[in-house]
């Protein structure tokens, strides 16, 4: 099998024409039947799909047989020495800027090969039985990347969900799989996972800003098969970009940007790719830094805090890819970033971007990772280790002069949430092909540690302890995936995992200590059938499940359960057009011993199971070119999400499960035309987010959604430069995004997150 960097056969001399004959079948079987006939190198960019193709034989050259090989396929062969050939996609064809002089119409190009790797390995997005969605980062705003993070993400994927409190506070949700609109200890619903490991277990989302990224995956629904414990409503994976063996480049990016109602930001990156040994090593730097204005004023007269919920951004990302032997390569990567907001962004009135004087309320989100994969090929199988640490630390600072009452202290300042998060994620996996049928086996160790401090500092100065908690989790596993073809246009996928996951949890409140401990050991399957009746087409149905490890608690009668969910879906995949797709799927899904987290009457969190839910949804997204200059985009997800037991002790007024939006609407429109010398892109976006709640408690529950985001961009590019103008909320719309800001006023006062106003920014990266 081919592998990434990989050259076969690398000893002899390309004839000039010679008979080949190479038998058809898949796509890297023949090109290592080529090479060991003619005696040439071939290597890939990547890992290749799986990609059926046709008998070559006849008088040729080299260039010809890989010519007719890869026809088709939406890869070509690129000579990159004398018998040394690199396999690498074909470059998307050049916008038209106008029409042709002569009037014969050009050839079509080659289809797109998208390949999803958030399944373990490559797969071909016109073979994949499983909702995914894929945003190109290419095709964000050049230059201002270093403000693009998951926000941006969810208005272009169908079914996720994000809490609105701000910059690295946020809790994601996908497919309706939401527990709590509160961050509390219970595990996360969606794993974020950076290439090859997991990010973040509890925590919440760590915004991480795409500089330099190659792409982001959200495959939708539960992934307890492939990923382990709490991925109940599936990934969200960054691809980033490697380093280059081979070329030497450096890209500088910046620009400004600008709030109504607030102040001025700017954003800056620096991305720099060094072959140190030609064809062997190579270093890839990306660093990035930006502050994005506030709008949120708070007090009044010299005491007034203006803009107060700015953030700064930095971060900074190192790789190192090395060929260490032929057929294997090892990737090292190290990244950082720091989060800091200068205050809450939450109010006391609907639409208002101001609130009575109070004490500011920082929050901080810094991460620290480090990672490496190998990978390689042995006796035709693909090998994959990777190996992943996370050092993860938030914190949260309250204003407790109102609502602190209840813990006995004089005169409460602030509340102090600080939280520490360290994650362990390490694999090992084999995939290769067995005749027709195509496998996947897998041995996988995670460990995760959280600890929560929890303070109220007083007037004087002095800090109170309220609860100090630690919790422990551990998944060991072993997992499989076959894909067995039963005709030319039916298939079958199967795989599973066998898991041991414990937790340990220790908490310690008011000089008094409890510690336990739970295990839990099963199988998680999951099953497809797929028909691709041609190359353009994909109906599937797919069941899939996943578990999350019930809090230990402080004796076996608090101990929660833990999360089942299991769920079937049938989808539809279609290409329409040059580049353009539809796809549609529906899904029933029942989640068992439903853990929350819970607001007390303190204003504290705690996690309680609320029962069971069911879940029904549909989605449809289309991206459809409308002749050479136009390209329309929409999609839409209605999901009904509720309680169908009620284990809260209280009568709900509301069965729906918080935070996920009834339904939501998206479309864009987007045009290429020619500026000049320049190439120009136009583009037009509008989304509609539904109603939803913030809370199975009707004392705490609250009303939120109905919200319209539009956004408009400009992009001009020539081979060195490109300029974005690019701006947002363009309406001046000004809903209630979120209910939620500080726990211990939110029973006393109603609490409206206003979505972002009208900003714009104006952005240029260069290239050397």
């Amino acid at each position: 099998m081919l592998v990434p960097g990989v050259w076969n056969s690398a000893e002899a001399r390309e004839p000039d024409r010679a008979a080949i004959e190479v038998a058809g079948g898949d796509l890297s079987d023949a090109l290592n039947d080529l090479a060991r006939k003619v005696r040439v190198s071939i290597g890939t960019d990547g890992p290749l799909p799986h990609i059926r193709v046709g008998r070559v034989r006849g008088v040729m050259t080299v260039a010809e047989a890989l010519q007719a090989l890869l026809a088709g396929t939406g890869y070509r062969a690129r000579l990159v020495g004398g018998t040394a050939w690199r396999i690498e996609r074909a470059p998307a064809p050049a916008p038209i800027a106008k029409e042709p002089v002569s009037p014969a119409p050009p050839a079509p190009p080659p289809p797109t090969i998208i390949l999803v790797t958030a399944t373990k390995q490559p797969l071909d997005l016109r073979s994949l039985p499983a909702s995914v969605s894929l945003v190109d980062t290419l095709r964000l705003p050049a230059g201002s990347d270093a403000l693009v993070s998951t926000p941006e993400i969810a208005g272009k994927v169908e079914g996720l969900a994000l809490t609105a409190l701000g910059p690295g506070r946020n809790r994601m949700f996908l497919r309706g799989v939401a527990d709590s609109a509160f961050g509390g200890e219970s595990q996360s619903t969606v794993a974020v996972v950076l290439d090859d490991a997991r990010l973040t277990y509890s925590a919440p989302d760590p915004d991480i800003r795409l500089v330099d990224m190659d792409r982001v995956e959200v495959l939708k629904g539960p992934q307890g098969s492939l990923y382990g414990t709490g991925a109940l409503g599936g990934i969200y994976r960054m691809v980033s970009r490697k380093p280059d063996l081979d070329d030497t480049s450096l890209v500088v990016g910046g620009g400004g940007n600008l709030s109504a109602h607030g102040g001025t930001g700017y954003s800056g990156s620096v991305v720099g790719n060094l072959p140190v040994l030609s064809d062997r090593v190579a270093l890839r730097l990306v660093g990035y830094s930006a502050l994005e204005p506030g709008w949120i004023d708070s007090g009044t007269g010299a005491a007034r805090r203006r803009d107060g919920n700015a953030t700064r951004t930095t971060g900074a990302r190192l790789l190192l890819a090395a060929e260490l032997a032929p057929a294997w390569r090892l990737d090292i990567a190290g990244m950082a970033q720091w989060l800091n907001s200068r205050d809450s962004r939450y109010t006391y009135r609907a639409g208002s971007v101001d609130r009575p004087a109070q004490l500011a309320e920082p929050h901080d989100n810094d991460l620290l990772h480090a990672a490496a994969t190998l990978h390689g090929e042995a006796a035709g199988i693909d090998v994959t280790a990777s190996t992943g640490m996370t050092w993860h630390d938030v914190g949260d600072t309250y204003d407790a002069t109102v609502g602190a009452e209840g813990f006995g202290i004089a005169d409460p300042r602030l509340l102090q949430d600080r939280r520490r998060y360290r994650v362990w994620d390490t694999e090992l996996r084999l995939r290769g092909r067995w005749g027709a049928l195509s496998w996947l086996l897998g041995l996988s160790h995670l460990d995760a540690n959280q600890s929560l401090t929890m303070a109220i500092d007083g007037v004087s100065g002095q800090e109170t302890e309220l609860a100090r908690k630690r919790r422990d989790s551990h998944d060991s596993a072993a997992y499989f995936d076959l894909t067995v073809p039963l005709s030319n246009t039916i298939a079958v996928e199967g795989g599973g995992r066998f898991y041991r996951a414990s937790i340990a949890d220790t908490a310690t409140a008011s000089a008094t200590t409890v510690s336990s401990e739970r295990d839990r050991s099963g199988f998680t399957p999951s099953l497809a059938l797929t028909w691709k009746p041609d190359g353009s087409k994909l109906l599937y149905l797919r069941y899939g499940a996943a578990f999350r490890q019930g809090a230990a608690g402080s004796s076996r009668a608090s101990a929660l359960h833990g999360d089942d969910l299991s769920s079937i879906e049938a989808g539809w995949r279609q290409e329409i057009g040059e580049g353009g797709r539809i796809e549609g799927s529906a899904w029933y899904s029942r989640w068992n011993h439903v853990q929350s987290d819970s607001l007390t009457p303190l204003g504290l969190i705690e996690t309680v199971e609320a029962g069971d839910a069911r879940i029904i949804g549909a989605e449809l997204a289309i991206t459809a070119p409308l002749g050479a200059a136009w390209t329309v985009e929409a999609g839409a997800n209605l999901t009904d999400a509720r309680l169908s037991r009620n284990a809260l002790g209280f009568e709900l007024h509301d069965a729906r499960l918080p935070v996920v939006p009834d339904y939501t609407a998206r479309a864009a429109l987007t045009r290429t035309f020619a500026v000049g010398g320049w190439q120009a892109s136009a583009r037009l976006g509008m989304r509609y987010i539904g109603p939803a709640r913030m809370s199975f408690d009707p004392d705490l529950d609250r009303q939120m959604g109905r919200v319209v985001e539009s956004t408009l961009g400009l992009t001009l590019s020539d081979d060195a430069w490109t300029v974005a103008l690019n701006g947002s909320n363009l309406l001046g719309r000004s809903a209630n995004a979120f209910a939620y800001g500080n726990s211990l006023r939110y029973r006393s006062m109603r609490q409206y997150v206003t979505q972002s106003p009208l900003s714009a920014s104006l952005t240029a990266a260069v290239r050397f």
